[in-house]
């Protein structure tokens, strides 16, 4: 689903932002770190954040990356979330080490080894590019 041009700009640590919609119907916006997954977008969290509440009660939403000034491209991709269990945490540490230089990246894994950490992963449906 996405191009050349998408796919490289998605695999860079940027910061994204998240919409999930809360019980209210009012958009939930916040930033993640996440990591692409063919067309799929996969963030991680705790399990008790408003977030994961949000995506089982209504799995649409959304994430954006870029379209500042000075970034090279932006996106908002649209698409259902759905919560999974991370085993081996492989996503986790996939994740982390994509932002994070190694050191840093292994003393925050040890920190984070008894968080009920899960997996947030958003089926892309439609890609708009914003810039």
């Amino acid at each position: 689903m996405f191009d050349e041009k998408a796919g490289a700009f998605l695999s860079k640590p940027l910061i994204a932002r998240i919409s999930t919609i809360d019980g209210e119907g009012y958009p939930h916006t916040v930033p993640v770190w996440y990591i692409m997954d063919h067309d799929d977008v996969v963030v991680m969290g705790t399990r008790d954040t408003k977030k994961v509440g949000h995506m089982q009660r209504n799995p649409k939403g959304a994430v954006s990356v870029g379209g500042a000034p000075g970034d090279e491209a932006g996106y908002l991709i649209k698409g259902e979330w759905r919560v999974e269990e991370d085993p081996g945490k492989h996503w986790q540490i996939a994740i982390t080490r994509h932002y994070e230089p190694p050191e840093k990246a292994e003393a925050d894994l040890a920190d984070w080894a008894d968080l009920d950490i899960i997996v947030m992963r958003l089926k892309t449906k439609r890609v708009i590019e914003v810039a």
